[in-house]
């Protein structure tokens, strides 16, 4: 992911990830989802029991509203931080992508 990679569909673009460690920990949380989805896929084409790939999907579920909800956590922080910025989320912005997370 660059330094210029941007979140869009809400009608405003916002920078991703305020620090470069706030963008490394939502990456490892999505290269982490990456690997489970595999062994997901893996796991349905080698016949695995059905328990074996709702728990695969389960961990791939979580891993990926762990990275949504990183990225709500890290915009929210930037609106706090500087409130006044025209390209922080507005916190109606931010209440939206939190509730289609929940």
């Amino acid at each position: 992911m660059s330094e210029q990679s941007t979140v869009t569909g809400t009608g405003t673009e916002s920078q991703l990830g305020a620090t470069p460690e706030a963008k490394r920990k939502v990456v490892n949380r999505l290269r982490r989802a990456h690997g489970q989805l595999a062994a997901v896929i893996d796991a349905v084409e080698g016949d695995a029991h059905c328990r074996d790939v709702v728990q695969q999907l389960s961990a791939v579920s979580k891993a990926l509203d762990r990275a949504g909800f990183l990225v709500i956590s890290t915009a929210l922080q930037e609106c706090l931080a500087d409130p006044d910025n025209e390209d922080s989320a507005k916190p109606e912005e931010l209440e939206k992508m939190f509730l289609s997370l929940a």
